[in-house]
């Protein structure tokens, strides 16, 4: 798997290291609420953008989890990190536990936060079309943000967090990113894994929540864990920054540990 460079920055400067995924909705900035609770002594921690978001918005690819993953990669390269755990959000760990698999000598652990899980995401035909549809209608991007909240979220964030989406992620990447990580299934690949896990869940998203977790993830990954965020829903990077934070962090110390 090879990738290039993109755009990315990296804070602190702490020997334990860590690349961070983000979701489909959102380039790097979607994690900049949980940004000031970071400890950059004791960690290192390198944000990317995935090519067709934020400063990525126009470099042309193939916008598939094999390219983040190959991508994410590059970025290590470059730093020059030979071992790093991975956080991804959503669609971002997803490619995470590509990495792993291209590289499991170099990926210490994966922290996945409402992650989609390797099989994919089972979407019937309404549905399908609503995801499909939101790479050109801000509407059915807000529908989606609202429903993965479970309506817990003020017209203020919702409109806000379509805003930014919509501002920092090029239509076509947006929609071809969807058919990687809703449709491709690669499962059975990752089936028995030893890779220390951490599951953010969060309580009040109906798509990937502690049930989607434990009919997927923690059935193939035997060294995985879950944590439930009571007042989440999908996008806990942005909805309880602080415990997020708290929780990689404790996470990420114990595999310093290891």
């Amino acid at each position: 798997m090879t990738g290039q460079v993109v755009p990315h920055e990296v804070q602190g400067s702490g020997s334990e290291r860590c690349l961070l995924l983000h979701n489909w909705f959102g380039d790097r900035t979607s994690f900049g609420p949980m940004r000031e609770h970071l400890n950059g002594d004791a960690f290192s921690y390198a944000f990317l953008d995935c090519r067709g978001y934020g400063e990525a918005r126009d470099t042309a690819g193939a916008f598939t989890m094999e390219e983040i993953a190959g991508d994410a990669l590059a970025v290590a390269d470059h730093l020059g990190w030979e071992t790093f755990s991975v956080v991804g959000h959503s669609m971002g760990a997803k490619a995470a536990q590509l990495m792993l698999l291209d590289a499991p000598s170099r990926v210490r652990s994966i922290i996945g936060i409402s992650p989609v899980p390797a099989s994919g995401f089972p979407l019937d035909e309404e549905s399908w079309g609503l995801f499909a549809g939101a790479a050109e209608n801000p509407g059915n991007r807000r529908a989606i943000i609202d429903n993965t909240t479970g309506g817990q979220r003020d017209d203020a964030w919702l409109d806000a967090m379509v805003s930014r989406s919509v501002e920092r992620a090029s239509p076509a990447a947006f929609r071809a990113y969807l058919d990687s990580w809703a449709r491709e299934d690669f499962h059975e690949r990752v089936k028995g894994n030893p890779a220390p896990v951490l599951l953010v869940a969060g309580a009040h998203d109906p798509a990937l929540g502690p049930e989607a977790m434990e009919s997927t993830w923690l059935r193939w990954y035997p060294n995985a864990e879950l944590e439930v965020f009571p007042d989440a829903g999908h996008y806990a990077p942005g909805e309880s920054p602080e415990a997020l934070a708290v929780a990689v962090e404790r996470f990420l110390a114990r595999r310093k540990s290891d």
